[in-house]
Parts: C-alpha cells; sequence; structure tokens
C-alpha cells in the first residue's frame, strides 16, 4: 500500500508529532542543502539547537496547541476505529505510522518537505557515494506532467547505449504508472539489482510519441565533472551536480587544461539540479574575484554568508550554459559570475530555485526535509521561481539532437563566441 493514500495521515500526524516531542524523542540537524543533496553539520551543535528550537516554539504554542482542542482528538480517535471497523483491507500499523509521517509533511505548503523512514534516509545518504544500480540517467521531476524528465544521460552508462534521449518524459516502469509519484518512488522502481532489465515507457515530448525502451541495470558510476580540451585552447568543464567529491574533481579539471594552455573556458551547468552548497561556495572561489559568493536568509532573519578569497581569480574569457534544468546549486554559482561580470552566461533561463533545504534526523534513525531559508546573489537577487537569464539566449535544438546525440548547438554557439572573444 502506498504511503500517499493514508487519509488518516494528516489529521494523526499532528497529534503523534507533539507527543513524540513531549516524551523527547531527540532530534538533530544533519544535513544543510540546496537540493537533494547535503552537507553534514556537528552533532553536538545541531542537538542543541534543534532542542533549543523545539524548546522556544513549544513555549510559544502552549497555550494554543491543538492537544487542547477535545473535538479535534475525538474525531481523530473516531476516523481511527471507522478504519479498524469498515476498511475492507487490512492496515497495518506501520503503513499507518508512516502515513501518519507523510501526511504532516504534506500538509505544509512546502513542495520540498518531506519525510525519510530509515530505509529511505540510507538510500539518499547512499547516493552521495555517486555509485548505484541503475541506467546511468539523470532525472527530475516534470511540474507540468507530474513525472520523471530525463535532463541527462552520464557517459558510458546503459541509459547512453540506449534508445533514451534527454527531455524524454518517464511515464511507467515495468508497466507501473509512476504519473503523480514523487521522483523518489519513481527512481527506486527504475533501479535494481545488476544485470536485471527493466523497461521503461517515455513520451518522447518533440514529436509526441510513446515508446517502450528496455534497459540492462549495471553498476553506474557517476563522475560529476567532465572536462576535454576543445579547439583554440578552449576548455570545456561540465558539472552534473554538486557532490562532496565535486569540487576536488573541478580543481583537478581546471588545473589540467590550465597545463594544457587554456585561454577561454566553456563551463557547462546545464541540467544541473544543484546540491551541496560547500561544493558550490568552493568552486566559485577557484573563479570568482573577492568577495560575496551567496548569503542566505531565514525566517528569523539570520544571515549567513558565503564568500570567495579572490586569491585564483580566472583571468580568461569564460561562458556559463545555463537552462531551464539548472537549479539551486548551479544558480548561485551562475548567478555570482553574472554579478561580478566575470563570465557571459548563454542558453535559456534557470530554473528558479532560491530556497534551501535542510535534512533534520530523528534519533529512531528517520528524518524529516523541510525549506528554512532563501538564497541570494552577491547583488541581492531573490531568483526563486524567477530564474537567471542568460546574456545570450540561445535555445537549444532538440531536433538536430534527435538527430545525432552529438549535435549541441548551445555548446558550437559557447565556442564562436570565445573564439571572437579570442579574435579581439
Amino acid at each position: 500500500m502506498e504511503k500517499k493514500q493514508f487519509a488518516i495521515g494528516l489529521v494523526t500526524g499532528v497529534l503523534i508529532t507533539a507527543f513524540l516531542v513531549a516524551v523527547g524523542l531527540s532530534a538533530k540537524i544533519i544535513y544543510t542543502n540546496l537540493h537533494e543533496k547535503t552537507e553534514a553539520i556537528a552533532e553536538a551543535e545541531a542537538r542543541e539547537q534543534t532542542a533549543q528550537e523545539i524548546s522556544n516554539n513549544n513555549k510559544k504554542k502552549s497555550s494554543s496547541t491543538i492537544l487542547s482542542d477535545e473535538d479535534f482528538l475525538k474525531k481523530v480517535m473516531l476516523m481511527e476505529n471507522m478504519i479498524d471497523l469498515y476498511y475492507i483491507e487490512d492496515a497495518s500499523e506501520e503503513d499507518l505510522k508512516e502515513g501518519v509521517y507523510d501526511g504532516i509533511m504534506a500538509s505544509i505548503d512546502d513542495p520540498y518537505a518531506c519525510y525519510y523512514n530509515e530505509k529511505e534516509l540510507e538510500d539518499m545518504t547512499q547516493d552521495m557515494t555517486g555509485v548505484f544500480f541503475g541506467i546511468g540517467a539523470v532525472l527530475m521531476l516534470d511540474q507540468d506532467y507530474s513525472c520523471p524528465k530525463v535532463t541527462g544521460i552520464i557517459a558510458d552508462s546503459p541509459a547512453s547505449e540506449s534508445e533514451l534521449r534527454i527531455d524524454d518524459l518517464i511515464v511507467k516502469v515495468d508497466g507501473t504508472d509512476i504519473v503523480g509519484m514523487e521522483l523518489s518512488e519513481g527512481v527506486d522502481l527504475i533501479k535494481g539489482p545488476e544485470n536485471t532489465d527493466v523497461t521503461l515507457t517515455v513520451i518522447r515530448r518533440a514529436t509526441g510519441d510513446e515508446l517502450e525502451i528496455t534497459i540492462t541495470r549495471r553498476k553506474v558510476e557517476t563522475p560529476s565533472v567532465t572536462y576535454e580540451m576543445l579547439e583554440d585552447d578552449i576548455a570545456y568543464i561540465a558539472i552534473s551536480e554538486f557532490d562532496d567529491v565535486t569540487s576536488d574533481q573541478f580543481k583537478t579539471a581546471l588545473d589540467d587544461v590550465k597545463k594544457q594552455g587554456m585561454k577561454a573556458l566553456i563551463l557547462d551547468l546545464r541540467g544541473n539540479h544543484g546540491g551541496v552548497l560547500s561544493a558550490a561556495v568552493s568552486i566559485g572561489s577557484e573563479i570568482l574575484p573577492k568577495g560575496l559568493i551567496v548569503y542566505t536568509e531565514d525566517k528569523y532573519g539570520k544571515r549567513d554568508e558565503y564568500s570567495s578569497p579572490g586569491d585564483k581569480e580566472l583571468d580568461v574569457p569564460m561562458v556559463v550554459l545555463i537552462n531551464g534544468e539548472s537549479a539551486s546549486a548551479s544558480e548561485i554559482l551562475a548567478g555570482a559570475i553574472k554579478d561580478y561580470g566575470t563570465g557571459t552566461l548563454m542558453g535559456t533561463t534557470s530554473f528558479g530555485k532560491g530556497i534551501v533545504q535542510r535534512v533534520i534526523s530523528l534519533s529512531d534513525g528517520s528524518a524529516i526535509k523541510l525549506t528554512v531559508s532563501h538564497y541570494y546573489t552577491p547583488l541581492g537577487n531573490d531568483i526563486h521561481k524567477v530564474g537567471i537569464e542568460p546574456d545570450i539566449e540561445v535555445e537549444f535544438d532538440i531536433d538536430a539532437y534527435l538527430e545525432d546525440i552529438n549535435s549541441d548547438n548551445q555548446k558550437d554557439e559557447a565556442i564562436q563566441y570565445l573564439k571572437e572573444q579570442l579574435d579581439k
């Protein structure tokens, strides 16, 4: 039974959460992030901070807690009794609990809020290693169609050897309809044991065709940085996501292309959904002048600033490629580059995710994720739900790509632009 099916979750969730706090279920902040990937925070400091926040919050709400509403309590008990008395199937206690916790998170107006049970939290943490068994496609939830959309394909992966293409919408996995599912649930169905097949039903948005594509899963290692030297000493560095290892990979790539005589740089952030804040800041420190890279503000007005020392500022012409799937941490880096004028943004307007999530673990091995602050570019721009506009707009030629997967008119345009800059 799917967790989202439990109507009891929403109403009972508040009751049980309040009870857990009352009996002392400890919580600790273990992650702060700008997307799904996160950054560890010291356990002792987090426990103290979270305990203080809960204590202060409880003091504010003690006079008007929902637990003091007798009608509410009676209704909850009645609903539970009705489920037990009339529901045609057996609702397990564990399923009801999961529904409760999911219902709490679904009740607030936060599209990124969610509950992780112990296994889900373990899977999310394991994803940070960059090694998994699957097909090697980068997916993002398409808000219009409520299903996963392919925004990237990892080189030398099963997906790269299949007929799957960027911009494809995945609507079924092995015959199971995944439209309306959470992205993580759809991804779990696509992943699986090594050397097993998975059949995806996809809608090719460019043509409207429905296709069935069978792919054999295998071990996939996800390098978050790829690079090469192009003609005229133009370096190309692509960052697919901001993981814990990304900054080191970027430094290695940048050092290498510098040794090869780099005279200009294309930094490709297309399809990059974001990730660890510290990775974006670290990479910014490798190329930006001295000054602010990004700052965040929470609901209490607390401001945290992240800056570049400026001792490694890049002094070559640079183009940053962005598109509608460039989100969060990638927008932080692109936004800082645009504000300082150290590079030219090219492509299409970015996604517009200017908010920060925090994952808070509970002592029973579960966790919740909440949006906790906004972030701002160095000039104070809030790009949430707005995105970052490129300096030069270039639409991706999807038709040419579908005919030849090596076709990339945006990259070609960036190369031509930098050639002209070098000739000046």
